[in-house]
């Protein structure tokens, strides 16, 4: 079966969740011998995993005719395509995109992140998508997160097959309610367009039922997983220079991952014992917030804010924790807490992630209940008995939580569709 994919972020150039749960559940299908994935992103970097896919960038697709040479073209994307690929590509240009600028090989640049000009990227995305979809043939189409839904619907309307949507995370989730009536009109109209919706959790699930409209029938929920710690990762062995318990929160420090949270429980925390650090781990538009939150609470000596980490990096912080803390205030999923969990680090998340649906050997409590919090992270840091059970229970409960397991999910509703 071939599948057509539009992702935005893929490893290991990501900004979030997205593109970590991109690449596990494309690899847990392809284990899967006749699955076989074309997975579209904005800009690939070259250093992509692509041994159980094949990487296709939208800033490398021409939209505008240009007479260029294979060797010119040889010169310029063979580390990210097969050359001829550019020449079939350039065969399906169904219309004259000049006017959208476009560069010396008619294609359109595109940032790979999350830039001001987000929807006019989006739009153009779409655009790339009527040329991939007039040049190769597909069984199944499938968007992830509302970015990439007009791509999909562009995609389906030229190839006649079915659309699924992967709903990652909805405007609900990411504004606290305040939604972009922009973002909130593409969502709604990817999920009218599509065949099926796949939400990463129940509490989405919900949300698009009863936010968004759609027929209960053809919403279904298909949980992330995490993937299996490399050789590399598991021979980590960060050196603790300081006896003082750590306590880290990583992630966007944005309002949906609820950071004033943290930083209240760490005041309370401190109140009661000084041989704890906090950590704040992650970048986003409220962390010059929290670290003048920290300072206002007199507890700036005992937090520290360490910016964005990626790949090795988190799971050297992860390492070095003793408690991790995820109070996210709508989190359709949320895979940082399985991450920690399969490092061995005691975890604490709120009720309001869809990981909690999942998750028996992790501490849970409401995001707001900042009381509660306090006591979770203060019993861990105190019982050692209560952190060697989080921690030997939560590793062997998330080992058995496999993305194959959500691969195979996936494939019978393409199979149900089909």
């Amino acid at each position: 079966m071939k599948a057509l994919m539009f992702g935005w972020e893929f490893p290991p150039h990501i900004l979030g969740g997205l593109g970590t749960a991109s690449y596990g559940l494309t690899r847990g299908m392809a284990m899967q011998p006749d699955m076989d994935i074309t997975f579209v992103i904005p800009k690939p970097w070259g250093d992509e995993d692509q041994s159980f896919l094949k990487i296709l960038g939208a800033c490398n697709t021409p939209v505008a005719w240009r007479d260029v040479s294979m060797e010119y073209v040889s010169e310029r994307l063979s580390k990210y395509m097969n050359p001829q690929e550019y020449f079939d590509l350039r065969s399906n240009i169904y219309a004259d995109f000049n006017y959208i600028g476009t560069n010396d090989l008619g294609c359109i640049g595109f940032s790979g992140r999350y830039p001001e000009n987000l929807l006019q990227e989006i739009n153009n995305y779409s655009i790339v998508a009527g040329v991939i979809a007039r040049t190769y043939q597909f069984d199944i189409i499938h968007s992830h997160d509302w970015l990439t839904y007009p791509a999909g619907i562009h995609a389906k309307k030229i190839l006649g097959k079915p659309l699924v949507i992967h709903v990652h995370a909805t405007d609900f989730d990411r504004s606290r309610g305040n939604v972009n009536p922009d973002v909130y009109r593409i969502e709604k109209d990817g999920m009218d367009n599509a065949d099926h919706i796949i939400c990463v959790s129940n509490l989405t699930r919900n949300t698009v039922i009863t936010k968004y409209h759609q027929d209960p029938s053809k919403v279904s929920t298909v949980h992330n997983a995490v993937e299996p710690l490399s050789p590399e990762i598991e021979a980590i062995k960060p050196e603790r220079g300081l006896k003082d318990k750590v306590v880290t929160f990583l992630g966007r420090i944005t309002m949906q991952k609820g950071p004033e949270y943290f930083v209240e429980a760490a005041q309370r925390v401190l109140e009661r014992s000084k041989n704890v650090r906090f950590v704040m781990a992650g970048s986003g538009d409220m962390m010059e917030q929290m670290i003048y939150l920290a300072a206002e609470k007199g507890i700036s000596d005992r937090f520290h804010f360490t910016g964005f980490l990626k790949g090795k990096q988190v799971y050297e912080m992860l390492k070095r924790s003793d408690v991790y803390v995820m109070p996210s205030v709508s989190e359709p999923f949320g895979i940082s807490p399985l991450e920690a969990m399969q490092c061995g680090i005691p975890t604490i998340i709120s009720k309001q992630s869809g990981c909690a649906e999942i998750l028996d050997r992790a501490i849970k409590v409401d995001f707001w209940d900042v009381e509660g919090m306090a006591d979770a992270i203060y019993s861990i840091c105190q019982r050692p008995a209560m952190a060697d059970f989080l921690s030997i229970e939560g590793k062997k409960e998330v080992d058995e939580i496999k993305w194959e397991y959500a691969g195979q999910k996936v494939r019978n509703i393409y199979n149900n569709l089909l």
